[in-house]
């Protein structure tokens, strides 16, 4: 109860707050709008659903799947009323695995989509424009991932091992016997493999799998507890039969189980071949990664006569091409092992106006001597949580050019509002169809200081 005698008034735990809603329970809405994620919005009784698989203008039943406060999460359950755009999903189980959220939905909407949340990022955080739009780069809409990671689960009471996908919002795993958007070459090997791992005499030992395509196709195995040699032999029976190389990847780095030749891809535009293991990054999408380095250039404009700078150079995904066209190239990577294979991609490529250095560009760099003589341009290639510090440097390195590839909107445009105040004006924005199907937006930005 509350005090009667002057002293302070204290309400029941929760107050005002909206009674809670039970996961599971259904609710027919109307969808007035998508939200940037290509989630469908409804409002019900003073709450927000933000429902997956919906399309604006549908009726639906939604399944709550959570709620916080009068924001609830759900998934479609029925279509009552469908919209005229609506398209057949190529997958069977979209409506459940949590990888491709946006196959209902035509692909020019998804590109529309992600090119509206771009937009939205630019101008409410940094208050930007690109003085020109690009066009979005795309490539093929199915079949395009090189590498995907595989779900495993041992569940202890039902002794049985979960192989898959997970699923949308959710822990559960879903098996999946096709995925349309993986590359042919890994299909044979997905079907195959829940099989082979429940064969295992200790499948409770594995933590997940990572498939790679390259010059030729690659089997991670990340176990967390030593595999005996029947397990083993098992393992690389089944990779022999699909012509993969078998990795394993324990407490130490991956490795080869037998000898084998690196992995390898190629940028034929540029007559480039790009050595990595299994477990480096690489961009899924081939096509669109070609179209992307090449659109960098372009925008870049490097020329023969300048120094220029790759940050987060990886394994010299844009740093090799660059060094084609510049007098000098520095490219800098936080991961000392990627810093190494990049500088062996180089030498193997016979590029030798490359250096490359390690340094953790999530802290501003300092006063490094390859910095010393400035730089013409500099191309950045960040993870999601952005190169705020490296960014806050870039007059002070003389960059005259900043091309930004973002796989996230939100710091690009935090990026960019420090990149305004600087003085650089953003010239060109676009965005990459990296992962058709999906709502994950990658963008490329050209800043030019006058």
């Amino acid at each position: 109860m509350a005090k009667k005698d002057g002293g302070l008034r204290f309400q029941p735990t929760g107050g005002s707050r909206a009674p809670q809603i039970p996961v599971g329970k259904k609710q027919k809405l109307t969808i007035e709008r998508l939200a940037n994620d290509g989630r469908g919005i409804g409002f019900v009784e003073g709450r927000t659903w933000f429902v997956s698989g919906a399309l604006a203008g549908e009726d639906v039943e939604a399944r709550l799947l959570g709620a916080h406060g009068k924001v609830v999460e759900a998934r479609v359950e029925r279509i009552l009323n469908a919209s005229a755009e609506r398209r057949n999903e190529a997958c069977v189980h979209a409506k459940v695995c949590g990888g491709c959220s946006l196959q209902h939905m035509p692909h020019a909407d998804q590109l529309a989509l992600k090119q509206r949340m771009l937009a939205e990022q630019l101008s409410r955080l940094g208050n930007l424009e690109p003085r020109e739009w690009a066009p979005p780069l795309i490539g093929p809409e199915l079949g395009y991932r090189r590498r995907a990671r595989i779900a495993v689960r041992w569940e202890h009471k039902a002794k049985r091992l979960d192989v898959g996908f997970r699923a949308a919002a959710s822990q559960d795993i879903i098996a999946i016997a096709d995925c349309p958007v993986l590359v042919q070459a890994l299909q044979p090997i997905l079907r195959a493999l829940p099989q082979v791992l429940r064969e295992l005499d200790k499948p409770q030992a594995i933590g997940h799998v990572e498939l790679f395509s390259g010059s030729c196709s690659a089997v991670l195995v990340r176990h967390t507890a030593a595999l005996g040699e029947a397990d083993l032999a098992r393992l690389q029976a089944f990779c022999t039969a699909h012509n993969a190389q078998l990795w394993l990847h324990g407490s130490a780095e991956p490795q080869p189980v037998e000898p084998a030749q690196p992995l390898h891809y190629r940028l034929d535009a540029f007559n480039l071949s790009l050595a990595y293991q299994p477990g480096d990054f690489i961009q899924v999408n081939q096509p669109v990664n070609d179209a992307m380095i090449a659109q960098a250039l372009d925008w870049l404009a490097p020329q023969a006569d300048e120094r220029v700078l790759d940050l987060f150079c990886g394994l010299g995904n844009f740093a090799l091409p660059l060094a084609q066209r510049v007098g000098e190239l520095i490219a800098v990577e936080g991961v000392q092992s990627m810093v190494e294979r990049a500088a062996l991609n180089a030498q193997m490529n016979g590029l030798s106006n490359a250096q490359f250095f390690q340094a953790d560009l999530s802290k501003p760099l300092a006063d490094p001597q390859w910095a010393q003589d400035g730089f013409a341009a500099v191309l950045l290639d960040p993870p999601r949580d952005g190169a705020l510090q490296v960014v806050r440097q870039m007059t002070a390195l003389g960059v005259k050019r900043v091309l930004y590839v973002s796989c996230n909107p939100t710091t690009l445009a935090r990026d960019s509002a420090e990149l305004l105040a600087q003085g650089y004006q953003l010239e060109r924005a676009g965005i990459l169809d990296m992962f058709p199907q999906t709502a994950h937006v990658e963008a490329m930005a050209l800043f030019v200081r006058p």
